[in-house]
């Protein structure tokens, strides 16, 4: 590990003007990603700024919804009666993510803004276009298990790794932000972005921005949500594809739907030709199919991750099947 500098803040203000000052500097959280990198070389910042002191941990349930603390801790936010009762969505993918240890240490913030990766961005002894820019891509010659289906470039093929996002996505979220010239509001959908020919960019964020809260809505009435997660082991493992839905019926037809999807795209991808092609419509196996098959059309995939897109038509198929029936809020 490199050397640097150490500072711990104790208002929000204070951390963004020292880390928007210092292109070399990043904040710390619940270090659950930051510190792994520091440790295996891929980051090396000048200054680290520890943000975990910051009185930002509160889960505030209102009207219109909740409103959890950049440093919520993503155990306390899983385990909150108002979110597992009408946020079921949010609550379980949480709970699939990593393991009890590491979502007791991980905060919200941290949680969105972990690195989009693969094993390649890991390993500094390779090419990786998203670690080292103009490097190269070795994950679309070499090892392509997890390899993106959907919004890939000939520069990056990783996919994000986390569960929260993808559910906020499907639950309209709103992530809140602090940069030097005050608060700004971000959907969660726009938050992180597709490689192109930038693949070291994760996120819409300027440097120095820093997340305070994220903004739920609650459902509305009559709504049911879920997340289902298939990944290669049972818990501490990435998605190989996962599906957040939001769904509600009336008479049999669909009347509102809202999709994500994991582990197939390098930022949590928002399936809204299938929401279009279901919307009006009544639930069935081979409707939802070709709504999936719609919003593939455009995926590229080889023969190490063809199957995640037979994968996300029948976990597609699985989530709704489920909320359509006696399922959860």
């Amino acid at each position: 590990m490199r050397e640097f500098a150490y500072e711990a803040v104790t208002d929000p203000e204070g951390a963004v003007a020292l880390v928007a000052a210092d292109p070399d500097a990043c904040f710390l959280a619940g270090g659950t990603n930051l510190v792994d990198h520091l440790k295996l070389g891929v980051a090396s910042p000048r200054r680290v700024v520890d943000v975990s002191r910051l009185p930002l941990a509160s889960i505030v349930a209102g009207d219109d919804g909740v409103r959890i603390g950049a440093n919520a801790r993503n155990s306390d936010v899983a385990l909150h009666p108002r979110v597992q009762a009408d946020l079921t969505v949010l609550s379980r993918a949480l709970l699939a993510g990593a393991s009890p240890q590491i979502r007791n240490q991980a905060t919200t913030a941290g949680n969105l803004l972990q690195r989009t990766r693969c094993v390649y961005f890991q390993d500094v002894t390779t090419a990786c276009n998203k670690r080292a820019p103009g490097s190269g891509c070795s994950a679309r010659e070499g090892y392509g298990h997890h390899n993106a289906v959907l919004g890939g470039s000939e520069s990056c093929v990783a996919v994000y790794p986390g569960d929260m996002a993808v559910a906020l996505t499907a639950l309209d979220a709103t992530v809140v932000v602090l940069g030097p010239d005050g608060e700004r509001r971000v959907p969660v959908e726009e938050l992180h972005r597709l490689p192109g020919d930038r693949p070291d960019r994760d996120t819409t964020l300027a440097h120095g921005e820093l997340i305070v809260g994220v903004e739920v809505p609650w459902l509305p009435d009559g709504s049911r949500s879920a997340y289902h997660k298939v990944r290669d082991r049972a818990a501490f493992a990435f998605a190989l594809a996962s599906v957040a839905g939001v769904l509600r019926l009336d008479g049999g037809a669909v009347t509102e739907l809202r999709l994500a999807w994991g582990g197939v795209a390098h930022k949590p991808w928002r399936a809204r030709q299938a929401e279009e092609a279901l919307i009006g419509r009544p639930l069935d196996e081979a409707s939802v199919h070709a709504a999936v098959d719609l919003e593939l059309a455009a995926a590229a995939a080889g023969p190490a991750n063809a199957y995640k897109l037979a994968l996300l038509r029948n976990v597609t198929w699985l989530v709704l099947r489920d909320l359509a029936g006696e399922g959860a809020r």
